[in-house]
């Protein structure tokens, strides 16, 4: 556990212990659990992560792209809104 100063931007620093023992090297997804937050480690590439996890008809990089266009149509909706 460790105590962080938020800057004036509303930034962190992620203690270097904490980066290493979970894998946290780029992105991560923040998620609001109501009186604290989660951060996730995103992986580099997170559908090739899950190749092969699943078994279905479709060819892989056509249901990334199906995915990636969905999620962009998300984030449209919400920026629109």
């Amino acid at each position: 556990m460790s105590i962080v100063d938020m800057d004036e931007r509303g930034r962190i620093t992620i203690p270097s212990e904490i980066r290493r023992s979970t894998n946290i090297t780029g992105k991560a997804l923040i998620v609001n659990a109501g009186d604290h937050i989660k951060l996730i480690p995103v992986p580099e590439d997170p559908f090739r992560v899950l190749e092969g996890a699943v078994s279905v008809k479709e060819e892989f990089n056509e249901i990334r792209r199906l995915a990636e266009k969905e999620a962009q149509e998300e984030y449209t909706r919400s920026a629109s809104s």
